[in-house]
């Protein structure tokens, strides 16, 4: 691979990192609207983080086209990173999804803070 492409490999990396880090805060912030009883705005949130997970998918699917091209992808230790903070930022997400469901349903049993 060439330092162009190189560089490319890194600046996708890098949307990789943002777009799963955007995402991530989104749904942390979905659980402490949840947890002070806001659940549309909470839901917002996760909409929100679904959006990032949009674009990091984007930039993924970017190097998964020039693989199947035939074009080399070397992984580097940013791109390792990168992939890893996505995988947990979804797990986070699909974590807050079922918290903000739980607290719905706590306050509709009068049992929520």
């Amino acid at each position: 691979m060439n330092i162009t492409n190189h560089k490319s490999l890194e600046e996708i990396s890098f949307q990789i990192i943002l777009h799963a880090g955007n995402a991530r805060s989104s749904a942390m912030e979905a659980m402490q609207l949840a947890q002070e009883g806001q659940f549309e705005e909470a839901k917002r949130k996760i909409e929100e983080a679904d959006q990032e997970f949009h674009l990091a998918h984007h930039s993924q699917t970017d190097l998964l086209q020039k693989e199947s091209s035939g074009e080399r992808v070397e992984t580097s230790i940013l791109l390792i990173h990168a992939q890893d903070h996505l995988m947990t930022s979804m797990t986070t997400k699909d974590l807050a999804q079922e918290i903000i469901f739980l607290h719905e349903k706590l306050q509709e049993k009068g049992e929520s803070r």
